[in-house]
């Protein structure tokens, strides 16, 4: 073997795991083979393979009972299954062309098993070595996002007892140099200098007013070994800025806003605080330049993408709100109750950068007066949101067209599911995943329409016929198929999987909207194997992280974010592990065209 080739192997993965003594035994032991094409490596139902194979040159065909099932490439490995099962070859292995083929014996590779890191290829499946790539390590940079509460500079309690004055209170918050009180009593609540200005002050009460009067009960609270991103997330879902902490039960401190992220300018709190004193669209221009570093900052601290999708949710759930209040502001009172919805990602709260809007309007009943207001309700906030940085959606799927009474969306919506047209297909796949992120107007009715939708047989084999018109760029022999080298991976990767979910959710008659709970709750149903759901959740994660790396990447360099991936970039590594990914939705898109008795996919 030349240094050329062990140089190869040792940068292949998991072979760029093993320790330089390691590597030493491997380049003492490994022989090297030059094979024509059609040589017969292993038989199926032959002898146990004697060595682990790896492809430096070449290609080996994978062959089941006289089908090619797998080409394998440069840097691919196989016999190890026999090795490590002591049982006879499930395939035959033969070369395609003139190959190169590395041989580690198998006593060898089994002594190598016992490095963790290298053993888990080999042993874990799919689903396994794909959550390992998604849980990254963390940088110096945001690093403190998975720290525990407990490390951070927890604010001692200042509390006051239930009879207290809120004069008192203010005393011995001043006292402290502090701005929140805890409240005693069971369950305890809190008082902060906010609820002073706008429960106190802009109400025209004294000081004399009884806390009990004024404070927030009961109070949310998170333990001490809470990670940081956890309450983050918690705060901003929960609309709150002081958050009480326990040990074993007991508050023993209270974490503000300004103590998670302090020393950081564009974080999901200060963003936060920044909307909520919003008071002119104008001030909007650099609101998506903000989300961009925030959610970079995020990624590279270690949150996972899906993480990072409910924390931008809650922030751009924020924006909606604030620019529907400067709109009443400005309009008026509504005429009747209404409700703000968002679909798509930001419904399924999996967007990761700002992307094309995706909104609708309903509200109660139709009159005269709400005919002339929720229109121009809509142009304002459609328009602030372009203003914000979301662009308008292409389809026009946005509350300028999508604006009617509550009774409409029902016809409408029940319509889609009694008549499965392709259009009302299309449509439906959009809609279903809407989330209602503001205004007073209940919606639960249109959730239990859509979750009743499960008991129509013609539209469930519809909806899941049309999710498998999203190919996966997977060609035979789990070759990747491309596009003078690229991939787009939302419609070869995201886009299918996000499909198949939507439509095992239903079938489940669950009212979940992510695309990971979907797929839980499709498993708890019995509708999907465990492992193939737990492949199917691991393969989404893997996507939408390699996608945000390359946007985020993209966007470093001077060049706007798109969903196209450039083969050449990608490490073998990452090459096998996207061609896995892509292999795994293949497979569990011929599962859904059985379950579902669909056409199958070629």
């Amino acid at each position: 073997m030349t240094n050329r080739d062990l140089a190869f192997i040792r940068t292949q993965h998991p072979f760029d795991h093993l320790t330089d003594s390691e590597m030493a035994e491997v380049a003492r032991t490994v022989t090297s083979v030059s094979l024509e094409a059609g040589t017969s490596i292993l038989v199926q139902g032959g002898q146990i393979s004697n060595c682990l194979h790896v492809v430096g040159e070449g290609e080996v065909n994978l062959v089941r009972d006289g089908v090619v099932v797998k080409i394998l490439e440069a840097g691919e490995c196989f016999g190890f299954p026999s090795i490590i099962s002591q049982q006879p070859p499930a395939f035959h292995a033969v070369t395609q062309e003139q190959s190169l083929v590395h041989c580690i014996p198998s006593e060898v590779f089994l002594q190598l098993l016992d490095n963790v890191k290298f053993a888990e290829y080999f042993l874990k499946d799919l689903g396994e070595r794909l959550q390992r790539v998604t849980s990254r390590d963390v940088t110096s940079i945001g690093g403190e996002l998975t720290a525990a509460l407990d490390d951070l500079d927890i604010q001692p309690l200042i509390s006051v007892a239930p009879d207290a004055t809120v004069g008192q209170a203010a005393q011995a918050m001043r006292a402290s140099r502090d701005d929140v009180a805890l409240v005693i009593g069971d369950p305890p609540g809190i008082i902060t200098d906010h609820d002073f200005q706008v429960k106190v002050l802009a109400e025209g009460l004294g000081p004399d007013t009884p806390v009990s009067q004024v404070m927030t009960q009961p109070v949310h609270t998170l333990p001490v070994d809470a990670l940081v991103h956890t309450a983050l997330l918690f705060m901003l879902e929960q609309k709150i800025h002081h958050l009480p902490v326990t040990r074993d039960g007991e508050i023993v401190g209270i974490i503000s806003a300004t103590d998670l992220l302090r020393h950081q300018t564009r974080n999901p709190l200060y963003l936060m605080r920044q909307l909520e004193n919003l008071d002119s669209a104008a001030a909007l221009t650099g609101y998506a330049s903000d989300v961009a570093s925030m959610v970079a900052r995020l990624f590279h601290g270690g949150l996972k993408v899906a993480q990072i999708g409910r924390i931008l949710a809650s922030i751009n759930d924020a924006l909606i709100r604030r620019l529907l209040k400067l709109a009443e502001d400005e309009l008026g009172p509504p005429p009747c109750p209404y409700a703000w919805l968002v679909f798509g990602s930001e419904g399924r709260m999996e967007q990761a950068l700002l992307t094309d809007q995706d909104n609708a309007l309903a509200y109660f009943e139709e009159t005269p007066e709400a005919q002339a207001y929720f229109p121009r309700l809509a142009q304002h906030v459609v328009d602030n949101l372009i203003r914000a940085g979301f662009p308008p959606c292409p389809g026009g799927y946005m509350a300028t067209s999508w604006c009617h009474p509550l009774d409409w969306w029902r016809r409408t919506m029940q319509s889609w599911v009694d008549t499965p047209t392709g259009e009302n297909l299309m449509v439906s796949a959009i809609f279903f995943d809407f989330r209602a992120v503001a205004g007073a107007l209940a919606v639960d009715d249109l959730h239990d329409l859509i979750t009743s939708a499960a008991a129509n047989q013609l539209f469930m084999t519809s909806l899941a016929a049309a999710a498998l018109n999203f190919r996966a760029p997977m060609g035979l022999f789990r070759r990747i198929r491309s596009n003078d080298g690229r991939v787009d991976i939302k419609t070869g990767g995201v886009a299918p999987l996000v499909s198949m979910a939507r439509v095992y959710g239903l079938k489940a008659r669950s009212q979940a909207k992510s695309t990971r709970e979907r797929f839980e709750a499709a498993i708890a149903a019995g509708l999907l194997a465990p492992d193939k759901g737990r492949d199917a959740i691991a393969t989404y994660r893997y996507l939408l992280q390699l996608r945000l790396g390359r946007q985020l990447a993209t966007m470093q360099a001077g060049g706007p974010p798109d969903n196209q991936l450039q083969l050449k970039d990608l490490s073998s590594l990452e090459h096998r592990q996207l061609k896995d990914a892509f292999s795994a939705i293949r497979e569990l898109q011929s599962t859904t065209a059985q379950h579902f008795q669909v056409q199958a996919l070629g």
